[in-house]
């Protein structure tokens, strides 16, 4: 009975979504000769429109989808990624109520000034500047009222939705119950802002010892689950890069470093990190934002994580192969020489090439095509970390074409790789076939 208010919600979901199937038939019914690449763009296109009809739960659940090369084709990935969470901002006076509902009076009274307009607006909640009485700028992030309510009813349902496409044989390979206990689990964190404050506090420890990054130093006393308040960055977000002055390469290297430092150093990694959510300050700094989703990497799983990470830098194709099969959480029936092979040709076309010419979009995109076809599922923190390594590459070459991350990496990885030895390790989960063995020592 509690859970009644959610049928008119799941109607409306289930019409939208047969909607997006007959609109997806009548544009294939009209373009019937589309080559398979031309249809996987058509059903990505469909798919993107429909999350964003659907609302601001499904644009997160299609935003981490297209976090997932090893599960969709570029077809999805593409119209997947420029998904906004961008909606109208909600009125002041709703968002008032919830920040004097959730400061305690000493705390609100410390508030000398609120902006009612917001200087951004998302599904979740939204940012005003703020001035405290000792005129101290600040940014206020407060969560819109019945939000909560309101995604984990979504999340229900797309629970209900996913155990029953399961069923599918030719859905099995996706695990969309897995993804969508992944999606919730993550949205469960970014409704308790709570949860952002402590990734921001663990982030400000890993950085402490390096001027240039950072994250936004917060306000302990004026936060709650349903408020964040921390300091007003002032910079140039990276999704502007033409707008980026000073010293660019320095810039880029930076946020280069800092993911580095993230990723095989601190094994705490930005998981929503693309280029509006890095802050390149009027003082030279890199800070990055929005910290609510994070990957962790354990101990257990560094020493092959660092393993599979150098072998990609030295292009092992077969040594790539190898590592991500027998770690693989899970993987289909697949001829494992025909893998490997795919894998060590897909390396042997960049061989002749500088370190500096390749790029880790070619080395991931074509390594996550590959994974893809043969079924071979990864951890969701390795395509986080691909994602935060092409952010840093992609970003950086706009501010510095000559940046070489390939290069920065490798010492990085090797140290990382060292400190591993001794710690133990994840147990493979699988050995590689008997006859591929022999096949590739042959």
């Amino acid at each position: 009975m509690r859970r009644l208010w959610l049928v008119p919600r799941a109607i409306w979901i289930s019409l939208v979504v047969l909607w997006a199937f007959v609109s997806y038939g009548a544009r294939r019914a009209v373009r019937w000769r589309l080559a398979p690449a031309a249809k996987e763009r058509l059903r990505g296109q469909v798919m993107a429109t429909t999350c964003e009809r659907l609302g601001a739960t499904f644009i997160k659940f299609g935003q981490i989808l297209s976090t997932r090369p090893d599960l969709l084709g570029p077809g999805y990935i593409e119209p997947l990624s420029r998904l906004q969470d961008q909606v109208a901002p909600e009125r002041w006076p709703a968002i008032q109520a919830v920040l004097d509902r959730e400061l305690a009076p000493a705390a609100r009274a410390r508030l000398a000034h609120v902006d009612e307009t917001p200087i951004a607006a998302a599904s979740v909640a939204q940012v005003h500047r703020a001035v405290l009485d000792t005129g101290e700028e600040l940014a206020l992030k407060i969560q819109r009222p019945g939000v909560d309510r309101r995604i984990r009813g979504d999340a229900a349902i797309l629970g209900f939705w996913a155990r029953a496409l399961h069923v599918i044989p030719s859905l099995k390979p996706l695990s969309l119950p897995g993804s969508v206990k992944r999606f919730t689990d993550a949205l469960e964190g970014q409704l308790d802002f709570r949860v952002e404050a402590a990734n921001n506090l663990r982030f400000a420890e890993m950085f402490a010892a390096f001027p240039d990054f950072g994250v936004p130093r917060l306000y302990p006393e004026l936060t709650t689950s349903r408020v964040l308040a921390m300091e007003l960055v002032k910079g140039v977000k990276g999704s502007q890069p033409d707008e980026v002055g000073g010293d660019r390469a320095r810039l880029a290297r930076l946020g280069a470093e800092a993911i580095l430092k993230m990723v095989f150093v601190d094994g705490f990694v930005h998981a929503d990190l693309h280029p509006g959510n890095i802050i390149l300050t009027d003082d030279g700094r890199v800070i990055f934002i929005d910290l609510g989703l994070v990957a962790t990497i354990d101990r257990a799983m560094m020493r092959p994580w660092t393993a599979t990470f150098l072998a990609l830098g030295q292009q092992d194709g077969a040594e790539v192969a190898r590592l991500l099969y027998v770690y693989a959480p899970s993987v289909g029936k697949i001829d494992y020489a025909a893998y490997e092979r795919a894998l060590v040709e897909h390396f042997d076309r960049f061989h002749g090439r500088a370190l500096g010419e390749v790029e880790i979009s070619e080395i991931v995109g074509g390594v996550m095509n590959i994974l893809r076809r043969f079924r071979v599922t990864i951890d969701p923190s390795f395509t986080v970390v691909n994602i935060a390594l092409v952010v840093a590459e992609g970003l950086g070459k706009q501010l510095d074409p000559s940046l070489d991350v390939v290069r920065m990496a490798i010492p990085v990885l090797l140290a990382a790789a060292a400190r591993a030895q001794g710690a133990g390790g994840l147990e493979p989960r699988r050995e590689v076939p008997a006859r591929a063995d022999a096949a590739s020592s042959a």
